[in-house]
């Protein structure tokens, strides 16, 4: 008798907003992109069967749930989020030197910010300029990363290539691979020696 009183036409929807809103939950408290494709899936198709109680079959809401979950799971990739090879991801700071931005509040060697272009989730950062003040707007290229969310940013000349920025990055990672290589081989170089 008692479960009668919970089984309506509006169970199944109710259950999965609840379930989608738990999982929501678990996720802002464990932050990693473990349950939030799942718990936005949920959540949005109780809430279509909520609001559209026709389409509130077990059948039709199963489908929703591979919709949406789908539908999240692009978007997460297509922002970086939850992409499984991690190119799109910043792997250490090291990585942001000779990153484009822009500036979103002017910047001097004390104060301001930008948005990297390529930044990830969240792409603002605190930035400081190597000398001078560089207006709103301006484009510019990270030349230090700092090691936190403050990083010293120059401003770029307008004539200055794409080309000529990317094959100075290629030419900075490449230098720096070849000094942990130089330092691995000298380890390596130690530890065989009986001293």
């Amino acid at each position: 008798m008692l479960l009668q009183n919970f089984v309506g036409p509006n169970t199944i929807p109710l259950l999965l907003t609840l379930a989608g809103l738990i999982l929501s939950i678990m996720e802002a408290l464990a932050p990693g992109a473990n349950f939030i494709v799942v718990g936005v899936a949920l959540l949005a198709a109780g809430l279509v069967g909520l609001l559209v109680p026709v389409l509130a079959t077990p059948f039709v809401l199963g489908l929703m749930v591979v919709a949406f979950g789908a539908a999240a799971l692009y978007v997460y990739r297509d922002l970086g989020i939850y992409d499984s090879d991690g190119t799109s991801q910043t792997s250490d700071s090291t990585d942001l030197k000779g990153t484009m931005a822009r500036v979103t509040e002017r910047v001097t060697p004390t104060e301001g910010e930008v948005k990297l272009d390529d930044g990830g989730f969240n792409p603002y950062y605190s930035a400081r300029s190597i000398d001078g003040e560089i207006a709103e707007g301006t484009r510019v290229m990270v030349v230090d990363p700092g090691g936190g969310n403050v990083v010293t940013v120059e401003s770029v000349d307008a004539d200055a290539d794409e080309i000529d920025r990317e094959l100075a990055r290629e030419r900075d990672r490449r230098a720096a691979r070849e000094r942990t290589d130089v330092d691995s081989e000298r380890e390596r170089e130690r530890e065989g020696d009986p001293e």
